[in-house]
């Protein structure tokens, strides 16, 4: 603990640590956007650097209801659990622990509809005044943790694979819906 973070705790003050904030828009209404979320997880998080198992990784879940757990799970039948559920307000919003840092910190997401197929999808990650200046400074999936920006570099890799996995479906979903689509499956 460096001598300024004692000095602010020996006063008992919590030293202030702006949550990260991220935001993106998809081209899809905002009950697709939720579902891809939600249900497709495993088909566009990008594993490969931000989960614990890396190439171990085969699949990503998210329990669909409040107390769910947003978990990882591996070709061996591992499974690790990144947090869960907190608040569950389908398809507006939901709030996650995330146990994948030194000390459990939060992740509200809001999908906001802007139109028929336009939404707002934002990410706070909060919480951060339970990790030590050291811990905010450990590696995570990038070098250099919190307060490097690796956070905020990684919400915004993920919030653009959600956009376009649910751009791809909303697209691939529109075709077939109107016989414009070429996919037979």
């Amino acid at each position: 603990m460096s001598a300024a973070e004692q000095t602010t705790r020996a006063a008992g003050a919590v030293p202030h640590r702006p949550p990260i904030r991220r935001a993106t828009l998809v081209r899809s209404d905002v009950d697709h956007t939720f579902d891809v979320f939600v249900r497709t997880i495993g088909a566009w998080w990008p594993v490969r650097p931000y989960s614990v198992g890396g190439e171990r990784v085969r699949d990503v879940t998210l329990e669909p209801l409040l107390g769910g757990r947003l978990v990882e799970t591996w070709a061996d039948g591992t499974v690790v659990e990144w947090g869960r559920v907190l608040a569950w307000e389908p398809p507006h919003a939901l709030v996650l622990s995330w146990d994948c840092t030194p000390a459990t910190t939060e992740v509200e997401l809001r999908f906001a509809a802007l139109g028929p197929a336009l939404t707002r999808v934002s990410v706070e990650h909060r919480g951060w005044e339970a990790l030590s200046e050291q811990q905010l400074g450990q590696d995570c999936a990038q070098p250099g943790g919190y307060a490097a920006g690796s956070f905020a570099t990684g919400w915004s890799t993920i919030l653009a694979a959600l956009a376009a996995a649910a751009d791809h479906e909303h697209d691939h979903h529109t075709d077939t819906d109107t016989g414009q689509g070429t996919d037979t499956r």
